[in-house]
């Protein structure tokens, strides 16, 4: 009986282990579509997505500046390096271009974005919860859902491809200072091979990774605020910085797998 008993307890624990991550997976996923249908309910919440958007958007450039900058001079150094063992050293501008705008743009954009408003937005709508802000709002029937999250998805997705952008021509930038004005190749052939090679379809999926990545990050940064007072690993101050330690950490790795799916699909 006792093996019996104790069979039955791991099978029970088991099991709990097992739909626990599907629970909360089907959480998320009704969190997020009520996010983002009611970005279209009237009346538009127009003040608080600006509001948004400067705070994801405007105040992002510095670093999403310093970073392109610093990204672009690394690979033109590192792809001289690279093509001249193969006397291909003129085709520096396409390889820092495409590797740019394909792929390094949207997610380094993206991990930085986490690092400066992410953080931010789960640590934010955290305090809320464990402050009782969110539960004075559905007492005074307002949708804290509409009201939070709704205008940091909206301001996410114009924020993000802007953003990239931005990382992108700064990053070019980059690799023409240190490929052309540093190691001395002509400059004309530098921009004659991104203007060659860069197609509007590179562009466009570099875009679409963009907006993914801003449903993503949103997605699971408001989420894992919103329900801080679930988690079993505290409650208070150190609930918050556990939710939003999470929130970051899971926000950058599906952003990297996402970045995966996305690449075999759009190549």
């Amino acid at each position: 009986m006792t093996i019996l008993s104790g069979g039955k307890i791991l099978v029970a624990a088991l099991g709990r282990q097992t739909l626990a991550p599907i629970r909360n997976l089907g959480k998320l996923g009704t969190f997020f579509f009520w996010g983002l249908v009611n970005i279209f309910t009237l009346p538009f919440q127009f003040y608080k997505v600006i509001e948004q958007v400067c705070f994801i958007g405007a105040k992002s450039v510095f670093v999403i500046t310093l970073t392109g900058a610093f990204t672009g001079m690394v690979l033109g150094l590192q792809g001289y390096y690279a093509l001249t063992k193969f006397g291909s050293e003129g085709m520096l501008g396409s390889a820092v271009a495409l590797s740019l705008i394909r792929e390094m743009g949207p997610v380094l954009t993206a991990v930085m974005v986490i690092g400066r408003a992410g953080s931010a937005m789960a640590a934010e709508i955290g305090i809320m919860r464990i402050s009782e802000q969110i539960d004075a709002l559905e007492t005074m029937s307002i949708d804290p859902v509409r009201f939070l999250v709704s205008p940091r998805i909206a301001a996410a997705v114009i924020s993000f491809p802007l953003l990239t952008a931005l990382f992108d021509v700064i990053g070019i930038i980059g690799g023409y200072l240190t490929g052309s004005m540093l190691l001395g190749i002509n400059s004309g052939v530098y921009f004659a091979r991104v203007e060659s090679s860069v197609l509007m379809k590179d562009v466009t999926g570099g875009f679409i990774k963009a907006v993914v990545f801003a449903l993503v990050v949103v997605a699971i940064c408001c989420f894992k605020g919103f329900y801080t007072h679930l988690s079993k690993e505290g409650f208070g101050s150190k609930g918050v910085s556990l939710s939003t330690t999470s929130a970051v950490v899971i926000s950058c790795v599906l952003v990297l797998v996402t970045d995966y799916v996305l690449t075999s699909i759009l190549l």
